[in-house]
């Protein structure tokens, strides 16, 4: 099988015979060929199949009401005691929503909320439990009048019924639709959009001894696979994001190695979230081992993602990566006053 990773572009001197990338504002004009054996060289984006060609350059449909043709920051409400960055921190109502209104004003386009930790090592939350976190949360959310799109962190059906039908527009499955063969029918059931991210393994044991023949094709391939389940369920592409599950069942060779070729990620025909806030691969490269100093490897990984298209990208630090997203973007493409 032949993979095709395009070599995403954003200088304004563009080529004639250039294509965008995504609909959005990189663009390509060359291919690298990937095999099981290896890189097999460039080619001219015109060589590509039709298909391939077709998924690469389409604009992605809104999701959740969010343009695709420019970069969207989801900020992230833990409301667990034991998240590895800020466990135990927005456990309280009051103190969740006043966060929640703070990302807000700092430039968050969508709100993710979690109430199970999926650190490595975390234990199984009942759902139950989780319920009683993340409903409350959401539904105060909405009463309030807080409008942004908001997201649910869950693996669960139950869950994510609930948060349905409270005001959740979208859900994240760190599982795939792996761990809980009832989500896929409550997603398609509510129309509702979903992020497949990939991981290897449980949250529990997930860190303790990642393999991969090849990461980069490895996590292509069985996210195409979750993919095709969520088809057969009745959830259409248009309304699938994909996220690689940086830190999910990798090392830091594992995290690096995806970032390096996340433009192949494109070629599954839907946008990119990717989530790298905080985690301890940043911590150990840029020598920080405090999670809350972590912000400058976040923003430098986000801003390396935006060079390959990535469209959603789920952070703690929102004023950070929104202020470091506005200047790459006056740098890349103008600025007007």
């Amino acid at each position: 099988m032949m993979y095709y990773r395009p070599i995403a572009q954003t200088d304004p001197l563009r080529p004639k015979a250039a294509l965008p990338l995504a609909g959005g504002w990189c663009w390509f004009d060359r291919v690298e060929v990937l095999t099981r054996e290896g890189s097999q060289g460039l080619i001219a984006a015109a060589e590509l199949p039709g298909d391939v060609l077709e998924r690469l350059t389409a604009p992605r449909a809104a999701l959740a009401g969010l343009a695709m043709d420019r970069p969207q920051v989801m900020g992230i409400l833990n409301v667990t005691p034991d998240s590895f960055s800020d466990g135990g921190r927005f456990l309280a109502p009051e103190a969740a929503l006043a966060r929640a209104r703070k990302m807000q004003a700092e430039g968050m386009a969508i709100l993710d909320i979690g109430g199970e930790s999926t650190r490595p090592g975390a234990p199984e939350v009942p759902a139950a439990e989780e319920l009683a976190r993340t409903g409350p949360v959401i539904a105060a959310l909405r009463d309030g009048g807080f409008a942004l799109p908001l997201s649910i962190d869950t693996r669960k059906a139950a869950v994510a019924t609930v948060a349905l039908q409270v005001g959740a527009d979208l859900v994240n499955d760190v599982s795939g639709l792996e761990f809980d063969p009832g989500l896929a029918a409550v997603v398609a059931g509510a129309g509702a959009p979903l992020c497949l991210m990939h991981s290897q393994g449980l949250p529990g044991t997930m860190h303790l001894d990642p393999r991969y023949d090849d990461v980069l094709l490895d996590v292509y391939d069985a996210l195409a696979a979750r993919l095709a389940v969520a088809e057969a369920a009745g959830i259409p592409r248009a309304r699938i994001c994909i996220d690689p599950g940086i830190g999910f069942g990798k090392t830091l060779q594992h995290n690096l190695s995806l970032l390096r070729g996340l433009s192949l990620l494109h070629g599954l025909g839907c946008p990119i979230l990717l989530g790298v806030s905080r985690k301890r691969f940043i911590g150990t490269i840029g020598q920080a081992p405090g999670a809350e100093d972590r912000a400058p490897g976040t923003l430098a990984l986000t801003l390396a993602a935006l060079a390959q298209g990535a469209q959603i990208h789920r952070v703690h630090d929102v004023a950070e990566v929104v202020q470091g997203i506005r200047l790459w973007q006056a740098v890349q493409m103008g600025y007007n006053e």
